[in-house]
């Protein structure tokens, strides 16, 4: 089969597209013909090597894909040959990546794909709507009827956490870099959205809110964002930091006077059984078109590279998928 290969950490010009031997199932294990695999942030760290998880060279990369069972291994009964699944997480590590025709996932990665969604729509769903569930949920403990703030909400991950946070009750707010990217987040039911490069976006959001502040903030870009996100917060609000590139200094006083938190977190200290509580409960949204993934570009498998640079570019619109 074809698939991406890094041989060695770098820039976006490692990934390689190679001939490799198929993969085999082992017990408990399932082979999907991957269709279309998600681009991740992520993904660049590892390729470069700036990420504190490096993998086994050579490897190819990628958690996120969606496809068709073709085979199923030992002990596996939840699953069968010939269904449209997606899957976030791939079983064996070394060429078993999204970024290929087949892959093999652990049964407990793989879930069914809504007939009403594309496999491009599919591989949109892993690592952004769990981020954005886990972000919501777990580790804000958001509720009906607050005010949730999400930065960067033209990206797949900001565009999956406006759709929950609107599903489940709660006043939507979003920013966005470009007119393009804020008619997106609008759509996809931000109550209202702000030009973060405006001067004056802060004052608008706290006016937004009769200058009582936010209760939670998804944030995507802690580095850039996170001392302007405390004097956002409303009396007890709090900051979940989902994405950072680089060190910040805060203003910690702003925690103190709202009773405040900032909290970090990252898919890769979920358990399986977490995991596998997350999707089930985004199955329902998936299936009644209540989520629904967005898809901003396709790329062919072998421009991978290409795919890699788009992902780090400023203005995000919606999720980067690789097409096999």
């Amino acid at each position: 089969m074809k698939a991406i290969c890094v041989r060695e950490t770098g820039g976006p010009e490692v990934l390689t597209l190679e001939e490799v031997p198929d993969p085999q199932t082992g017990a408990g294990e399932v082979l999907v013909r991957v269709h279309a695999a998600g681009v991740n942030p992520v993904d660049t760290y590892i390729r470069s090597g700036s990420q504190g998880r490096r993998p086994t060279l050579p490897y190819t990369p990628g958690t996120d894909g969606a496809g068709v069972i073709e085979a199923v291994g030992p002990g596996v009964d939840r699953r069968a040959c010939g269904e449209r699944v997606y899957f976030s997480g791939t079983a064996c590590g070394g060429y078993s990546g999204a970024y290929a025709e087949r892959a093999v996932c652990l049964a407990h990665q793989v879930h069914p794909l809504a007939a009403s969604l594309s496999f491009a729509q599919g591989a949109a769903i892993g690592v952004p709507y769990a981020t954005a569930h886990r972000a919501l949920f777990s580790r804000a403990q958001s509720r009906a009827g607050e005010t949730v703030l999400v930065h960067g909400g033209s990206g797949a991950v900001g565009i999956a956490a406006i759709q929950l946070a609107r599903a489940h009750g709660m006043r939507v707010f979003a920013t966005a870099g470009t007119a393009r990217g804020l008619g997106l987040a609008s759509a996809q039911g931000a109550t209202q959205v702000f030009d973060h490069t405006s001067p004056s976006y802060l004052a608008e959001i706290l006016a937004a809110t009769r200058n009582q502040g936010v209760d939670v903030i998804i944030e995507m870009l802690a580095n850039i964002n996170l001392d302007n996100d405390l004097g956002l917060l409303a009396l007890k609000g709090r900051v979940v930091v989902v994405g950072n590139r680089g060190r910040v200094e805060i203003d910690a006083r702003q925690t103190m006077v709202k009773d405040g938190a900032v909290l970090g977190m990252t898919l890769g200290n979920v358990s399986a059984s977490e995991m596998a509580q997350i999707h089930e409960e985004l199955a329902a949204g998936l299936g009644d078109g209540t989520l629904t993934p967005v898809v901003g570009r396709e790329f062919r498998l072998e421009q991978a590279s290409d795919a890699h640079r788009a992902v780090m570019e400023p203005g995000a619109f919606g999720k980067i998928v690789l097409i096999s």
